[in-house]
């Protein structure tokens, strides 16, 4: 509850959270959400402006550009969580394992860690893409190669801060076990660490996918994606600069949402922060007035 009470409290958090919820969920009820087919093709409404029937316009084969942006959610954003979720499971496996178990299966895991950091991020992408050809899948996999490592690494310096605590010493003592450790006590102490470097990680992922798409390297056409449809309104980006207004302020509210929330979060969830948030605030309190 107290985790609530002070993520509430923060009304960047509270904007970014209801922008990142309504976001989502008019992803996933795309079909319910948009008002007209995303793929429609009319040619008679080529680079039309916005009317009561089309609200944002139509692209260059007349297509509804807000269809397609409500579409282009879930490739952008819940693709793309998708592919976090399983990197950062596969991080937080791994680097539970490392720091708790530390010995031959840290080194192990970290030596595999530092062969996959030894690639530039996107080289990596231009690898795989490279491999197995441009589409969203395949920029998917990359991400998934490129994070696991990295969110192993962290997480496992966050476990070893912990590791070696009485109270975890204690807990050995009373004979539990090292699975029965990690999920009661070491867990709820990296929370914070592991809910800031997803955050802050989604978006990125969301940037990097719309970069690629923009390139001509991720989703394909006609499927809608936001970097795509950047990408086709460039050829009027001067004579009708408003067609790259949508997907551009987009992508910049998305990604600026996510960034509020992951800075409220790791206030949230550090209980340092939190006393550190709250003796500022009675040292703003005025001389001879009660605190409620």
């Amino acid at each position: 509850m107290k985790f609530f009470k002070h993520l509430l409290q923060d009304k960047l958090a509270v904007i970014g959270l209801s922008i990142v919820a309504i976001t989502v969920v008019a992803g996933i009820f795309a079909p319910l959400a948009a008002p007209h087919h995303p793929e429609a093709v009319n040619m008679e409404l080529r680079f039309a402006s916005s009317s009561w029937e089309y609200l944002l316009g139509n692209d260059h084969l007349g297509r509804c550009i807000l269809s397609r942006l409500i579409y282009g959610i879930r490739p952008s954003v819940l693709w793309v969580f998708a592919a976090l979720a399983l990197s950062l499971t596969m991080g937080a496996v791994f680097g539970f394992a490392a720091g708790y178990f530390k010995g031959k299966i840290d080194a192990f895991i970290m030596r595999a860690c530092d062969v996959m950091l030894s690639f530039p991020g996107y080289v990596m992408i231009l690898a795989v893409i490279g491999v197995l050809g441009t589409g969203l899948e395949n920029i998917l996999i990359a991400f998934v190669l490129m994070k696991w490592a990295w969110f192993a690494r962290i997480i496992r310096t966050s476990v070893m801060q912990h590791a070696d605590s009485d109270y975890i010493k204690y807990s050995k003592a009373l004979g539990a076990g090292s699975l029965t450790i990690m999920v009661k006590h070491i867990v709820p102490v990296s929370l914070p660490d592991i809910a800031v470097i997803s955050s802050s990680s989604f978006g990125s992922m969301i940037l990097q996918l719309s970069g690629f798409s923009f390139l001509g390297l991720g989703i394909q056409a006609p499927h809608a994606e936001w970097g795509m449809m950047l990408n086709e309104a460039r050829e009027v980006m001067f004579s009708k600069p408003e067609f790259m207004l949508a997907p551009g302020l987009a992508i910049i509210i998305v990604v600026s949402s996510i960034n509020f929330l992951s800075d409220a979060l790791q206030a949230a969830l550090d209980p340092k922060l939190m006393a550190s948030s709250r003796k500022v605030k009675y040292r703003m309190i005025p001389a001879g007035k009660e605190v409620a």
